[in-house]
């Protein structure tokens, strides 16, 4: 597959910014591509397994696999007919010639996605649109404007995205941001980009992104809109959105929630727990540090799906370069390997809290000393909850939804990032939102 790679920028010696484009086109500079992150755990994965089919074969041909007849035994019917039945059909191949060819398909299977990877890291194309108008700045934390020239009238939306990814998966490519698209519809888009956490932020808790950094962009808002403002939080930013809600609710006109988890022991509580477990034991590190690494955020999302990069690569390298295909894999990666840090305290108080002891639908976590109680909310609700979305279980977000007082419950056949730049997200999400704030502007 051919590559082209970037061509060097021009650098303005003064500000060291690239020259070869206004300002107003770079969002961020275009740096080296990090990603798939974090690439060692990737690299392992990959080859423990595909590596581990050549040893698999060793024992099977030695019948090693079925030295215990007790776990035999224990076998599911349908395993062990599928099994018996790869048995009988290696037993028709001649051993040697199987396994040079097992040992060509994993060395080809490794080279294509070594090829993806570097295909991706090498994509000439950067992500580069306008940076809308800041209203409102604290520390690394800013509110933007996505419709600056609308009437104040306007109804105004607030977003609230996570605080590990960026915001602008909201506003990814011209044709796919949910953002801009929203303001041609006379809708006043705000988002808040929460920012990396610098010296400000490194101490922060949760209190003090939602009754500090969350209150404040909204007062600032408030000065320059004259309409219905609603209030939408996108993954766990729902459930910043929601603590904001509860405190000030007479703010908002409605509350939007897209992929909110709430019940985090709904599906897999073992497993959940066990994350509570090992952030309490990392607890120590996460203090020195300040903050807990993009990279190791990235490995727990990684968990959930490990062979999920190493599918997505395969297919890549077989992209045809510069189709729009491979433009919105690129511009979808380099979000996602975007991430931000989260300060120590937050870490901690999502893994071991929400995480953990699932505090929210414990009716345990706590605001500024207050208890989140979404069934004490009364504004509308509208709860948006792809099927099927792997990174926010959809029962721990139905659970939200069942403790919201009449809220609305959507569930496109979508996936959690899906939901918000697939090409059927227009349809399912965008339109369906935008109806139900009309209604209630």
């Amino acid at each position: 597959m051919a590559r082209a790679r970037r061509g060097p920028a021009q650098i303005d010696k003064k500000g060291g910014r690239d020259t070869t484009m206004p300002r107003t086109e770079q969002l961020r500079p275009a740096l080296e591509r990090q990603g798939p992150r974090p690439l060692p755990l990737h690299l392992a994965t990959a080859t423990l397994l595909w590596g581990s089919s050549l040893s698999a074969w060793t024992l099977w041909k030695s019948d090693s696999l079925r030295w215990s007849a007790s776990l035999q035994a224990a076998k599911p019917a349908q395993e062990e007919a599928s099994e018996q039945a790869l048995r009988a059909a290696l037993e028709k191949c001649d051993p040697e010639v199987f396994q040079t060819a097992l040992a060509q398909a994993v060395r080809e299977r490794m080279g294509r996605f070594l090829d993806g990877v570097e295909a991706y890291r090498s994509y000439p194309e950067h992500r580069e649109l306008p940076e809308m108008p800041v209203i409102w700045q604290e520390g690394n934390s800013r509110l933007l404007d996505y419709a600056p020239d609308a009437p104040s009238d306007a109804p105004t939306v607030l977003f609230v995205p996570s605080l590990v990814n960026r915001f602008y998966v909201l506003d990814l490519e011209r044709e796919t941001s949910l953002l801009r698209w929203l303001a041609r519809e006379g809708f006043k888009p705000a988002v808040m980009d929460w920012g990396a956490p610098g010296e400000s932020e490194k101490d922060f808790t949760l209190t003090d992104y939602v009754a500090g950094r969350l209150e404040a962009a909204l007062d600032a808002l408030k000065q320059i809109q004259e309409g219905p403002l609603h209030l939408a939080g996108y993954c766990m930013g729902g459930l910043l959105a929601l603590a904001l809600a509860q405190r000030r609710s007479r703010d908002f006109a409605s509350l939007v929630l897209m992929a909110a988890p709430w019940d985090f022991h709904a599906e897999q509580p073992e497993a959940a727990r066990l994350l509570g477990l090992q952030a309490e034991v990392m607890a120590p590190l996460l203090r020195t540090m300040g903050v807990m690494p993009t990279d190791m955020i990235q490995s727990y999302f990684a968990l959930l799906d490990p062979a999920g990069v190493l599918r997505k690569f395969l297919a890549f390298a077989q992209f045809e370069p510069g189709s729009p295909k491979a433009r919105r894999f690129v511009a979808l990666e380099d979000w996602l390997n975007d991430g931000v840090p989260l300060a120590a305290k937050v870490a901690g108080e999502c893994l071991s809290g929400w995480y953990g002891r699932n505090e929210p639908a414990r009716g345990r976590w706590r605001i500024a000393g207050h208890p989140v109680k979404p069934e004490d909310l009364r504004l509308p609700a509208l709860v948006m909850v792809p099927a099927q979305d792997r990174i926010v279980p959809p029962r721990s977000a139905l659970a939200l939804a069942a403790a919201l007082p009449g809220a609305q419950v959507e569930q496109p056949k979508l996936g959690h990032i899906g939901m918000v730049v697939s090409a059927r997200a227009p349809e399912r999400i965008w339109k369906p939102l935008a109806e139900w704030l009309s209604a209630r502007s």
